[in-house]
């Protein structure tokens, strides 16, 4: 009895030994990049979720880079990873989507977006909706659109200005997300009982989280969050579709258009979760990286001088002075686009872009295996010192003579290769037109610096308040 207990604990010793070496040292047709898969099945994890304060690449990813190189491999939420902060292999990965890679996420990031969200479709299915964003956001609606973008501008300006001091990550996120709401499904948030952005907030709260589905944990609140969001999204929906309208006005008439179509491919789940990941990235990211631009011009006075010039300058050569800006006008912004490059460079707003190997990659020496992750890190692109000198000082005319509107291998803020973010125009179109209406009519101090909180999704500048004033307050 006594020896076949003892040979059952030897076995199982055996094979747990067996299991966490395979655990460590996976296989692979080629040669792996160093690194380490950390703790069985929670692999790198903690690490790797854990906040940090420092405007530099992501200590995760920071440590490893000096102990592994510029390539290696991790472990996250169960899930082999190949991290790439080398320039020429996320240039290659972008180039070889749907070819040798495709756009990839964590499960539970499929959980928060939904199963069908734009991030997790491929090929033609993905293709269609782009086109349909692209519709809204694409050069000839953001012209319609720049006077509504001018005019939300002017009135949030205008109502910060009253107040004692603004904090500005929570009041552009309003902003943000009250002119997105209004141009994709005419929502009106003075107008409606319904809080639609209060849900979206404990979204995002809990959105770079680990983890664990239990109330109480910040992902079940995320979680919790989307559940309500989607919800009164489809409550919309189906209100829009009981009473439609006779002139397509907004995003949702474009939806209903292409879900009565007999040959259409769109379902209403799509169509949701296309709806619910707009509304996210636009206000979410735009606002953050609004709320760092003031606080650059507050820290940087010669930025800021320059950049008034430049708006000045569009104003004096005007007839009539009060006169909206033109797209013209906004398209001459050079050292507006300089300063907002500068901004989204430094900010590192999307940290981390997952793909997965499609089959085995052979590159610089090392094998991606097929069916593992890659997470190409934008950040330690952005602030490698062999690419940018100085990398963490903010310096607009850095830009000089750079073409500032596509990515390239230095520059991914905004994604690369097909999948180049749909919403850029929107989003430049968005910061130019708001800094115009800032440097040009109003002056400010900070009052609180406020803290960056870095997570690997995203960043928080929480507690940048600004005092607002107008410089012609008799006009």
């Amino acid at each position: 009895m006594l020896s076949a207990f003892l040979c059952i604990v030897a076995f199982l010793v055996t094979s747990i030994t067996h299991w966490l070496y395979k655990w460590r040292n996976p296989g692979c047709n080629g040669v792996l990049p160093p690194g380490s898969m950390g703790w069985p099945l929670l692999g790198e994890t903690l690490h790797f979720f854990a906040p940090n304060t420092s405007s530099d690449i992501p200590p995760f990813v920071k440590e490893r880079m000096q102990r592994y190189g510029p390539i290696f491999k991790t472990s996250l939420v169960g899930r082999p990873v190949i991290v790439s902060t080398d320039a020429d292999l996320n240039y290659f990965i972008f180039q070889q989507e749907g070819q040798l890679f495709e756009s990839w996420y964590p499960s539970t990031f499929v959980e928060i977006f939904g199963r069908q969200n734009v991030g997790s479709l491929h090929g033609f299915m993905y293709k269609y909706l782009k086109n349909m964003v692209l519709n809204l956001f694409g050069p000839e609606s953001l012209k319609k659109m720049l006077p509504d973008v001018e005019q939300a501008s002017n009135i949030y300006l205008k109502r910060w200005s009253g107040l004692t001091m603004a904090e500005m990550k929570e009041s552009t996120s309003k902003m943000i997300f009250d002119l997105t709401a209004e141009k994709l499904i005419s929502y009106d948030a003075e107008k409606s009982s319904d809080n639609l952005r209060g849900n979206f907030e404990a979204f995002i709260k809990g959105l770079i989280s680990f983890p664990l589905d239990i109330p109480g944990t910040a992902y079940h609140k995320c979680l919790q969050g989307r559940k309500k969001a989607m919800t009164m999204l489809k409550s919309m929906l189906q209100e829009r579709r009981e009473r439609p309208r006779k002139i397509r006005t907004d995003f949702f008439d474009y939806v209903l258009e292409e879900l009565q179509r007999q040959d259409t491919i769109l379902t209403e789940s799509i169509a949701l979760d296309l709806m619910f990941v707009l509304l996210f990235a636009s206000h979410e990211t735009t606002s953050l990286a609004l709320t760092l631009a003031i606080k650059f011009l507050s820290d940087h006075p010669l930025v800021l001088k320059e950049l008034t010039e430049e708006h000045e300058a569009i104003i004096k050569k005007r007839e009539n002075p009060d006169s909206g800006l033109t797209w013209n006008e906004y398209k001459s912004m050079k050292f507006t686009f300089q300063f907002i490059n500068e901004t989204v460079r430094l900010a590192n707003i999307v940290p981390g872009i997952f793909r997965k190997a499609l089959r085995d990659i052979k590159f610089k020496g090392h094998t991606i295996p097929a069916g593992w992750a890659v997470m190409v890190c934008p950040p330690a692109v952005h602030l490698n010192p062999a690419r940018y000198s100085d990398p963490l000082d903010f310096n607009p005319w850095r830009w000089e003579g750079v073409d500032t509107n596509g990515a390239s291998r230095n520059f991914m803020a905004f994604g690369g290769g097909m999948r180049f973010c749909v919403g850029t125009d929107f989003t430049r179109v968005q910061m130019a037109v708001f800094l115009h209406c800032l440097v040009t009519k109003y002056k400010w101090q900070a009052i609180k610096g406020g803290d960056i909180v870095r997570t690997p999704g995203l960043q928080f500048p929480n507690g940048f308040h600004i005092s607002l004033s107008e410089k012609n307050p008799q006009k």
